[in-house]
């Protein structure tokens, strides 16, 4: 189940937002029983690149024998 403040990852692209499958964000808030989540996506610095109002089948939970991995930011 996830909940408000986990890390969670991406499983498609979204373009539209310059996010690739595999981007970790942060669930800042939860829809109803778990419909759909508000996510943040920041920089390495912690600066806020996009806030997305993401599905279910949009992210699941970050593993617990997975690595994070940096990129650089495409421009939406």
């Amino acid at each position: 189940m996830i909940r408000e403040l986990d890390s969670v990852v991406l499983v498609r692209d979204l373009p539209e937002y310059g996010l690739k499958e595999g981007d970790v964000g942060a669930v800042v808030h939860i829809y109803g029983k778990g419909e759909g989540f508000e996510v943040e996506f920041v920089s390495g610095e912690g600066e806020t690149i996009v806030v997305a109002t993401l599905g279910r089948e949009d992210v699941r939970l970050v593993k617990r024998k997975e690595i994070l991995h940096v990129r650089a930011i495409v421009s939406a």
